[in-house]
């Protein structure tokens, strides 16, 4: 008897709510042991503004064969890529909104295994998702390495005539706010109506070039990139109704912070844009000049590091000025002076933090308005009502650390469930978040 055949089916499907998008992964592991998704090549379609594809950086790869010591090590950034090492995810297709643009589009093929210098979990994509924070290597240098499918897809709000109606109405009074978590190419800044920085990005509604067919069609829709219809063309080429996979959905999708930002004023921003900035090599760049942007990615990161460490325990004048005359951080001084002008004591471990999110892109940053929500979740409701059911869903609130609006992630999960529940049915609803809430300590944007 076949794998397929032989798998479990839920009477009701399960959707597992979570705070931290980290903690979906103990889901996924309970799913693969009760047999309701397979040990191996299981599919995930993961809405989301950030890709979470990063690796943890100094993880020994045979972590994840430890779950409990896995489930210890893991972070919101990077969950994903742990599972695929292991061999149980080999295909995810992150479907993201216009505003986000960590990844190139299209589909991407690597190769994720265990570096044989060091140990950890690698990938050889050349990406700048990956190179900025030093997690390429050759195929030659990898070990039990494992194939995973990545396909990047764009998702736009339907237009007022595209709507399929979520019998959910936009809550009255409410207001478009601007401020959050991955990172956004200049190209997506102007086509979401921002002028310099994304600090002064206008929010509009709908993207240049957006979706202008009156509902799903076979035609015009289908082929612009972003429609509900684009959506279910390029996920048409990985799932398959026979085969199980877990839709995994961050609430962040529908609007999204950057908390950063409030932590730090835009004169610190701009010199932690400097001391972190990071140059990829070109398109055509040789071996060689791979491996040596990324040791010297390393090496730049690791002395960052190092340097606001030490400021923790002394931020004088003299450990200050001896880390400044380092290359490339002249401007260490200026930060100090000005971060210490608004609080004798600051949080170095979490300036470290905010700059890992400033290398060559910034974290998404973008609040949406009440109405274009809904168009969201219209344009999600779309596109799942043509591709087969999920076996499980897993859901993100990533509200404590502000990424999701904290105003608005309760109305986002209402209308998400609302969807689901109209789609597949009466939903075996879990909210995991409740029973964690009372033992939460008080929480802090982590880099993304």
């Amino acid at each position: 008897m076949s794998g397929v055949s032989m798998k479990r089916v839920y009477t009701e499907l399960p959707v597992w709510v979570v705070e931290d998008h980290h903690d979906v992964v103990c889901h996924i592991y309970r799913a693969i042991a009760s047999r309701h998704l397979p040990v191996k090549n299981i599919k995930m379609v993961h809405l989301d503004s950030h890709p979470d594809l990063l690796i943890p950086v100094n993880m020994c790869a045979d972590t994840v064969f430890e779950k409990e010591k896995l489930f210890s090590e893991l972070s919101i950034e990077n969950w994903i890529m742990p599972m695929v090492y292991a061999g149980h995810v080999s295909c995810v297709a992150w479907l993201h909104p216009y505003w986000a643009q960590q990844i190139r589009e299209g589909e991407h093929r690597m190769s994720v295994g265990r570096d044989s210098s060091t140990t950890t979990i690698r990938v050889t994509s050349t990406d700048h998702y990956f190179l900025s924070d030093g997690l390429y290597v050759c195929e030659e240098q990898l070990e039990n390495s494992k194939p995973l499918r990545l396909n990047v897809v764009k998702v736009n709000p339907v237009r007022e005539g595209q709507r399929s109606g979520t019998g959910q109405k936009p809550a009255e009074g409410s207001e478009r706010h601007f401020s959050k978590r991955q990172k956004t190419d200049w190209g997506a800044a102007e086509e979401a109506g921002c002028s310099e920085t994304l600090f002064t990005c206008t929010d509009t509604s709908q993207p240049a070039g957006g979706s202008t067919e009156s509902g799903l069609s076979t035609e015009g829709a289908d082929d612009e990139e972003g429609s509900p219809g684009y959506v279910v063309k390029r996920l048409s080429t990985m799932l398959s109704e026979a085969e199980p996979y877990v839709l995994d959905i961050d609430l962040d999708f529908f609007s999204c912070k950057n908390p950063f930002k409030e932590l730090y004023t835009q004169e610190e921003y701009d010199i932690l844009k400097v001391l972190y900035n990071f140059r990829g090599p070109g398109p055509d760049a040789s071996e060689e000049e791979l491996g040596e942007c990324v040791d010297f990615r390393v090496r730049q990161l690791e002395d960052l590091e190092a340097a606001f460490a030490d400021l923790l325990e002394d931020d004088g004048e003299e450990t200050v000025t001896r880390w400044a005359s380092n290359p490339g951080m002249s401007s260490l001084a200026r930060l100090i002076s000005s971060l210490k002008s608004r609080n004798t004591t600051p949080d170095y471990e979490m300036v470290h933090q905010a700059g890992l999110t400033c290398d060559s892109m910034e974290l998404p940053h973008h609040v949406s308005s009440d109405e274009e929500i809904d168009r969201l979740v219209s344009a999600v409701q779309l596109f799942l009502k043509t591709l087969p059911k999920p076996t499980l869903v897993t859901m993100s609130r990533s509200s404590l650390d502000e990424y999701c609006p904290v105003e608005q992630v309760d109305s986002v999960q209402s209308r998400v469930l609302a969807v689901l529940e109209g789609l597949y049915g009466p939903l075996d609803l879990h909210k995991d978040y409740e029973h964690s809430s009372a033992e939460a300590q008080a929480c802090q944007p982590q880099a993304s």
